[in-house]
């Protein structure tokens, strides 16, 4: 997916990692001066990870804005693709008679009678669930 919109890949990159890494540098550089600034990049075990850590809240800051001017533009909207599996037709069912059933016709052929007893055996079963479930008084 990734690759089918290498622009809004980028832009999500800039807005995630560049923007908050620039923001702290910049900071480091306000603060310390611009030769500190560059020490403490190049003697971190981590640079790009601590400068991202540091600017995470003015970029979200900064994002949070932008998405007031427009939304998406600080945090970009990304497409999803969303799959459902349907279950499969050996799936087991409880038929009307409380035993499990591999065939799934015969469960969605009850009766309105069997149906009324299997839901009645359902709540009986919840009833005694919420009753083990209640706080002892």
């Amino acid at each position: 997916m990734a690759d089918s919109q290498p622009l809004d890949s980028f832009r999500l990159t800039l807005m995630q990692d560049v923007l908050p890494m620039g923001l702290a540098f910049v900071d480091r550089v306000r603060t310390d001066g611009a030769a500190k600034a560059v020490e403490s990049v190049a003697k971190g075990e981590d640079p790009l990870g601590d400068l991202r850590k540091q600017g995470e809240p003015a970029a979200r800051e900064v994002r949070e804005r932008l998405d007031q001017i427009s939304p998406g533009l600080g945090n970009p909207v990304m497409t999803v693709q969303v799959e459902v599996n349907e279950p499969d037709a050996a799936a087991e069912v409880i038929d009307a008679a409380g035993e499990p059933s591999s065939d799934r016709a015969d469960a969605l052929e009850m009766s309105p009678e069997q149906l009324q007893t299997v839901l009645g055996r359902i709540e009986d079963r919840l009833k005694r669930l919420d009753a083990l479930m209640a706080p002892e008084s």
